[in-house]
């Protein structure tokens, strides 16, 4: 039984068709990464997981259940991090947390969500008021709430957006821990060394579309062999040159290239091509394809 089910959903806003026929089976204990550029379409998908927002057309089920004919087993099933920060200013982080608990009838629910404020580095907050935080704080309390009811299945949408290092790195520590105990895994970021080191699979999305769907290392194999990372102190890059470019905006910024090569023999023929011209190389490095350069070239590459 797949942890997260989705079937042919479809989604539209007046004239914006926000999902167009997503279908994505996401098995128990996997850490997914859902990727995509602004407006693709991921926290649609993710509202409609969660119950908050209705498909048009489509099923989707969580270990199962179906979240709108069986929504309180889906949602009981499901802990998901928004993206905003939302919080109720009259309440300490710990009344916060307990109140949570009782949403799903937790009682006696103190031993885990203790467990999860020292994992979170939250314990010497518990009694302070949620208002009183900082933006990082405040996106800890998200974290925990998620976490309170121990879902099996924990979507975060965003969840290091504009946080401290620290954070990050706390973060992943504990996600990390659930995932290796049998959680699955769902996340969403713009951070894609994230999701490169983190994610088993990706799917990326972009117009409420699939355009790609495979494990991290398969899709990075779709950028044969290496680039080669250019720093010119003087000159241009030949008009020869300019189609190996793998970042476009390097051609407006200049000075600075990442050029794709399949082979080791390309290099010498791109350095004569640069004598040729008259530049001169700063500093020069080869480098393996990462998850960035396959989402750049899989984005351009769809219309």
């Amino acid at each position: 039984m797949a942890a997260i089910q989705i079937n042919n959903v479809k989604k539209r806003y007046q004239t914006l068709q926000a999902l167009s026929g997503i279908s994505l089976s996401i098995e128990e204990g996997e850490f997914f990464g859902l990727l995509g550029p602004n407006g693709a379409g991921k926290t649609t998908l993710i509202s409609i997981v969660a119950g908050l927002n209705r498909a048009d057309s489509g099923s989707v089920s969580v270990h199962g259940h179906d979240v709108v004919s069986d929504y309180r087993a889906a949602r009981s099933k499901l802990g998901v991090v928004p993206q905003e920060l939302v919080f109720d200013p009259f309440f300490t982080v710990r009344e916060t947390l307990r109140m949570q608990s009782g949403y799903f009838g937790l009682k006696n629910n103190d031993k885990w969500i203790d467990e999860v404020m020292d994992n979170l580095d939250l314990s010497n907050k518990a009694n302070s008021n949620m208002r009183a935080l900082s933006g990082g704080m405040k996106r800890r309390v998200l974290v925990a709430q998620a976490l309170v009811h121990k879902p099996p299945v924990i979507v975060l949408d965003e969840p290091t957006a504009g946080v401290d290092v620290e954070l990050r790195q706390t973060l992943w520590k504990f996600i990390g821990r659930l995932n290796r105990e049998g959680h699955t895994i769902v996340l969403t970021t713009h951070y894609l060394e994230e999701a490169q080191a983190l994610c088993n699979r990706i799917a990326m999305l972009k117009g409420g579309q699939v355009v790609a769907l495979d494990s991290t290392a398969a899709l990075i194999k779709r950028i044969s062999g290496s680039q080669l990372m250019v720093r010119l102190e003087a000159g241009a890059l030949p008009e020869s040159l300019k189609p190996l470019v793998t970042h476009p905006e390097q051609l407006l910024s200049g000075l600075q290239y990442t050029l794709r090569v399949t082979d080791y023999r390309e290099v010498e023929p791109i350095l004569q091509a640069l004598r040729e011209a008259g530049a001169e190389i700063g500093e020069m490095q080869l480098q393996q394809a990462d998850l960035e350069d396959v989402f750049i070239q899989i984005m351009e590459g769809v219309k």
